[in-house]
């Protein structure tokens, strides 16, 4: 079975376990702080139900901050780790340019520092051959956008009611921004997601993205505050027409949009501001900025 290595690992996370887990575990643990003074906005109901994540995947101590506060966020009663299922659709860009437009990882393993995460080999067989989702593995070989999220996820509790059960991955990478060919695969993501949810099995979707890249840290403030106003208003058109039209270098615009189509597909959907940065808080340079953003979106 095919297993994919890890290639960022000694650069974006450190790539001695032990040292991995201990930062990992402490993000998570400050993200508790972080969170519960978080603009939410807009808030959901109490009824709502939380479908899934947007993270952002640099090195961990630009983003790392952004990645606790997003995944330790309180969600009814518990955290939105733990409240994570065990299903996980990940939603990453292509900075490659390689393989399919729409490249999924069929079979096998993930490999980190941490141990192994099986591929969900249902799902990625169900996505397969609908949407414009083919099996591709070219796109993921040295794509880190996926990886970087896979510690984070591997340190988390498990699902809620389902001790000692094994999160599974089902890796895709994003490579267009055609509005049609997401739409489309959009809507069978949330078809793969309906039948699966028929079966009694509970599917998160997580994307991968950065925000606006390397303009000053006031221009960054700008481009990332429209880009999100779109995303917060779960609006895939006007996501994908904003960072076109105002040249908004956000890397998942794409993913983000696929998922926001499959959220709408699936019904009335909703999102929220865990935490937002910039690399200037790490770095000091103002001058040469990365944005980062924490969202959760879900179903009302």
């Amino acid at each position: 079975m095919p297993e994919r290595m890890p290639v960022v690992a000694g650069r974006f996370y450190p790539a001695a376990p032990d040292e991995l887990q201990a930062e990992v575990r402490s993000y998570l643990a400050a993200g508790k702080n972080y969170s519960a003074t978080a603009p939410l906005d807009p808030s959901p109901t109490p009824t709502a139900r939380l479908c899934g994540l947007m993270l952002p995947h640099a090195g961990y101590v630009y983003c790392g901050k952004v990645l606790g506060a997003t995944l330790a966020s309180p969600w009814n009663g518990s955290s939105a780790g733990a409240s994570l299922p065990e299903r996980l659709i990940i939603l990453c860009p292509n900075h490659t340019g390689r393989g399919a437009p729409l490249a999924v990882w069929p079979k096998g393993t993930w490999r980190t520092p941490l141990g192994s995460m099986p591929v969900d080999v249902d799902m990625a067989a169900a996505l397969c051959g609908t949407g414009g989702f083919v099996p591709d593995m070219q796109a993921h070989l040295d794509e880190h956008s996926l990886e970087v999220l896979l510690p984070f996820l591997q340190c988390l509790p498990p699902p809620q009611g389902k001790t000692g059960a094994t999160r599974s991955i089902t890796p895709i990478c994003v490579g267009t921004m055609q509005h049609k060919a997401l739409l489309q695969a959009g809507l069978a993501l949330a078809d793969a997601v309906r039948q699966c949810e028929k079966q009694g099995d509970r599917v998160g979707i997580i994307v991968s993205s950065d925000m606006n890249h390397f303009d000053n840290q006031e221009a960054t403030l700008h481009k990332d505050a429209q880009a999100l106003s779109q995303a917060l208003a779960c609006d895939p058109e006007g996501l994908l027409a904003v960072v076109e039209r105002n040249k908004i270098s956000m890397c998942g615009a794409a993913p983000m949009a696929l998922a926001l189509f499959a959220a709408h597909a699936l019904g009335e959907p909703w999102a929220e501001l865990c935490l937002y940065d910039t690399s200037a808080t790490a770095s000091g340079d103002t001058h040469r900025v990365v944005g980062y953003a924490g969202l959760r979106f879900g179903l009302a």
